[in-house]
Parts: structure tokens; sequence; C-alpha cells
């Protein structure tokens, strides 16, 4: 109990002094999990809505490899990404390895069949006779899809909320793409990791708390643009 109590006096006071490494593991941690839950939506949402509505020989083995991606261990995606990114790799000339770019390529790897299998889902919810409505009534097939994805917008932003969680919390893939590098890969889940190796328990529980507050703000805001849009008007 003391070194709970222990661990929120010391994220307490990272937090009020200011401490310049937390302040930098708090921003990268929040650049690489935005950037990567931005690529997982960008590519995710077309591909699920794409799986969604098109018929093709396969499409169920795709759609349960996206729901086998939703549980896909990050572990595994990070020695993948690892052996692409090494130097001897097919991808090792370009030096990404041990970068912030490399954890975001492994994030973005882990939430895609997140978004994936949440917006076919979501997609294929929607009402089958409201895109035959709207191109009835003279839409394009491009704004058939925007329109049919405006009406699965909640389930939508769930994904994004799902995706952001993924990666966020995610120590296993960071750990081995980044390298865990003081002041350049070093993210809240790596150093809470580190610091508990070390034996400095409050200090990890302090990035924990942190990584909390920071998981919590974000869905927060998600979920109250979720709430206002699914509020009767």
């Amino acid at each position: 109990m003391d070194v709970l109590f222990g661990g929120l006096i010391e994220a307490l006071r990272l937090l009020v002094t200011g401490d310049e490494d937390t302040w930098a593991i708090t921003a990268l941690t929040l650049r690489v999990s935005i950037t990567a839950t931005a690529l997982a939506v960008g590519l995710g949402v077309p591909l699920g809505t794409a799986v969604a509505l098109t018929r093709f020989r396969g499409r169920r083995v795709v759609l349960a490899a996206a729901n086998t991606g939703m549980g896909l261990p990050p572990v595994v995606v990070g020695l993948f990404v690892t052996v692409l990114l090494w130097r001897s790799g097919p991808l090792g000339s370009f030096g990404l390895l041990y970068t912030p770019t490399a954890m975001i390529i492994a994030q973005a790897a882990i939430a895609t069949p997140i978004v994936v299998a949440l917006v076919a889902v979501a997609v294929q919810q929607v009402d089958p006779d409201f895109r035959v409505q709207m191109q009835a009534l003279g839409a394009t097939r491009m704004r058939s899809v925007a329109a049919l994805l405006s009406e699965a917008r909640l389930p939508l932003l769930a994904a994004g909320m799902a995706a952001f969680g993924a990666v966020v919390s995610e120590v296993g893939a960071a750990q081995m793409v980044g390298g865990n590098l003081a002041g350049q890969t070093r993210v809240l889940t790596t150093a809470a990791v580190l610091a508990t190796s070390r034996g400095q328990f409050a200090l990890a529980i302090a990035f924990g708390l942190i990584l909390l507050l920071i998981a919590f703000a974000v869905n927060l805001a998600l979920t109250l643009v979720q709430q206002r849009q699914a509020a009767p008007r």
C-alpha cells in the first residue's frame, strides 16, 4: 500500500514540477500513439468498408484474418517489423530501426486489423437498403459510401478508441523496434518496465498513472464526441 501511495505522490511530483524527462517521455508517447492511431484509421476505414461492401472470393478469410488480428500478440508484430527493418532486412537501408518511426509502423500494424474488423462490422450493420436508396436518389458511388460511413459514425469512433487503447498501452513491440533508448524512443510503457526492472516501483507506478491519465483524457474526449453525435436532435 505504501508503494502505491508513493507512486501516486511521485506521479504528482513529476507532473507538477515539470520534470523534463517525464514530459519528454509523455510527449513522445502521445506523438507515437496518436500518429499510429491516425495511420490505422486512415488504412482501416477504407479497407474495412471495402471488405464489408464488396463480394469477392476469400472475403470470409479476409474477415477472419482481420478478426484474428484483433488479438495479434504485439511481440509477434514487433518481431516481424524488426526483421523487416534490420540492417540486412528488406527495409534495412532506410535506417528506421530503433527510431520513433519504427514504433509508429509497429503500432499501426497492431491497430489496423482492429479498425478493419470493427469498421466492417459497423458497415454491415447499416440497413442494406440505405445505400440503394442513396443511389436511387442520384448519389454517386462515392457519395453513397460517404453517407453510409456517416450513418455508422458512432461505431467508427468506437473503432478509433479501440485502436488508440491498443497502441498507447502496448509495450512488447515498442521495446523491440524502439530499443527503449533514453531521450529517443523511451515511452511511458517501456519506461515503466525499465523502472520496475531496477526496483524503482514508485517511479514505475508514476509512469503507469500518467499513462492511465492520458488514455482516460483521450477516450473521454472521443466519448463526449460520440455521445454528442448520439444525442437526439
